[in-house]
């Protein structure tokens, strides 16, 4: 009978046990359900190509048993009579446990995705996958700020005037780094935008390279000359890029000049046969080939065509087969090139020196 009526904090000993009960029930079930689950979606995991039962898992192996306990006493508390002071603070604990948890989550949200994105990224785009994964880590922050400041609303603290400290805070920070942030916010632009990836051949005003490396701050190419070339992100996006591995075909326009002694029929015969020697080689496209204008010392002819592949190489190897037959057929139709010369003529008869001007005699002399 002592014990019937034994009351611990105006809870009778049976409502105690009724609680302990209730909240190992729940543990139990909660901690079983944890481990349970983990291992089958694991298993599943393996056997089947999806994404939905490997991002299961990942969330239910980031569920912490610590907040597992603790939900399981706020629900062995639901059987007590309690004060408002302590009802208060247990839903209030049990609330940062929730908060906590759901970070936790969506932490695992965004490593899961990185990781999937990463793994497919990495062999084809090293610098895209190293530069998403910085941004990875910016949105964790971001997620981590908002679950602190719900945690500290709830807590009682005032958080308008915590906010509106971190927002100057936040702008007196940007000012002083807003070179850093702009390049970080360009490195994102490329990353998304994709004007250029790693591999790419880029021409900036003067400078050329190949792409090696899609930094936070800077990008790095190396040049023909094989030197490093390193932009800031933000300075790319204002410049003016040719990103010549995105060339589908290459225009070739290229001029050259026969002597003015040329004649007529020889001279009007050029542009057929220019177009008979560039259709016989590979991966062309003709154009056009004009006798375009009078030079100081040659007639000169423009040719245009398309190599059909962006390959400097094979444009190169091209162009020279185009020469070598051109100075072949000319060569056999009597056409010469022209070359820089000068001609003089000299008349047959020559001016009588000046003598200066006469100086008349003086009367006394």
């Amino acid at each position: 009978m002592a014990l019937c009526n034994f009351e611990l904090y105006n809870n009778s000993l049976s409502k105690w046990f009724l609680s302990l009960g209730i909240g190992t029930a729940v543990f139990l079930f909660l901690y079983v359900l944890k481990h349970v689950g983990f291992a089958r979606f694991e298993k599943l995991a393996r056997l089947t190509q999806n994404d939905v039962d490997d991002f299961i898992a990942e969330g239910l192996k980031r569920t912490n048993v610590i907040i597992l306990l603790l939900f399981a006493l706020y629900s062995g508390t639901l059987a007590l009579s309690l004060t408002s002071t302590a009802r208060k603070t247990i839903g209030t604990t049990a609330l940062l446990a929730l908060l906590f948890q759901v970070a936790l989550w969506g932490n695992a949200i965004i490593s899961f995705w990185l990781k999937r994105y990463m793994t497919r990224k990495t062999e084809e785009d090293p610098a895209t996958a190293t530069t998403v994964g910085a941004l990875g880590f910016l949105i964790k922050v971001v997620l981590w700020v908002v679950v602190l400041l719900i945690a500290l609303q709830n807590l009682g603290v005032d958080i308008t005037a915590l906010i509106t400290g971190l927002g100057i805070g936040g702008v007196a920070i940007a000012l002083a780094v807003q070179n850093v942030l702009g390049d970080l916010f360009a490195s994102l632009s490329i990353v998304l935008d994709k004007p250029f990836v790693v591999g790419d051949f880029i021409i900036i005003d003067d400078l050329m390279g190949t792409v090696e490396k899609i930094g936070l701050k800077t990008t790095r190419l190396r040049s023909l000359n094989g030197e490093q070339l390193i932009f800031s992100n933000s300075d790319l996006l204002k410049s003016r890029i040719r990103n010549y591995k995105r060339m589908y075909e290459r225009r070739v326009l290229f001029t050259f000049g026969v002597t003015y002694e040329t004649p007529y029929e020889k001279l009007a015969a050029i542009p057929t046969m220019v177009k008979d020697i560039v259709d016989a080689q590979k991966q062309t496209r003709f154009d056009r080939a004009h006798f375009k204008s009078y030079g100081n010392f040659s007639l000169d002819f423009e040719v245009v065509y398309y190599v059909l592949t962006p390959d400097y190489n094979t444009y190169m190897d091209i162009q020279q087969s185009i020469n070598l037959a051109l100075y072949k057929q000319f060569g056999e139709a009597g056409i010469d090139f022209a070359y820089p010369t000068q001609t003089l003529y000299i008349g047959s008869h020559a001016k009588e020196p000046h003598a200066g001007p006469r100086r008349e005699k003086s009367p006394e002399s």
